[in-house]
């Protein structure tokens, strides 16, 4: 026997999940990251660079992450979506995409969590080189 449906246009209704927000988890906890800041030097652009930020819930009630989300379309961040244990350690993926970049950057991902405050951050940051200057022979010093 095989079923078909068609929403004809209608929203959907709720299955029964509970959006997780900050309101709806009862308690608050504390998260440390083992470093809040990733330099990833030079890079040409169109590079790729992916960094993981390792931290841990440093409170007494499991930590929820939320939500993480990147300064810009480039930086993308990958996140545990089940409850941390007080004690336990998780990973923050973070990958930026260099291209249509160049310069000095800085790239901020804000986390929202059940921490006190409930907005943390960690950052990329390095130099994106025009592919057209990384091929460019270094100059000779006397």
């Amino acid at each position: 026997m095989m079923l078909a449906s068609c929403g004809g246009g209608e929203e959907s209704a709720d299955q029964g999940q509970t959006e997780i927000t900050t309101e709806n988890v009862e308690s608050t906890t504390s998260i440390a990251y083992a470093e809040e800041m990733f330099d990833f030097g030079s890079i040409t652009e169109g590079e790729k660079v992916t960094h993981v930020f390792n931290f841990t819930n440093t409170g007494d009630a499991d930590l929820v992450i939320v939500s993480a989300k990147g300064s810009c379309g480039c930086t993308v961040p990958e996140w545990p979506k089940e409850p941390i244990a007080p004690g336990a350690e998780g990973k923050i993926s973070v990958v930026f995409n260099s291209e249509g970049k160049k310069g000095m950057q800085n790239k901020r991902v804000s986390i929202v969590a059940n921490t006190e405050p409930a907005t943390t951050a960690i950052t990329l940051k390095g130099e994106v080189i025009s592919p057209e200057t990384a091929s460019e022979p270094a100059e000779a010093t006397e």
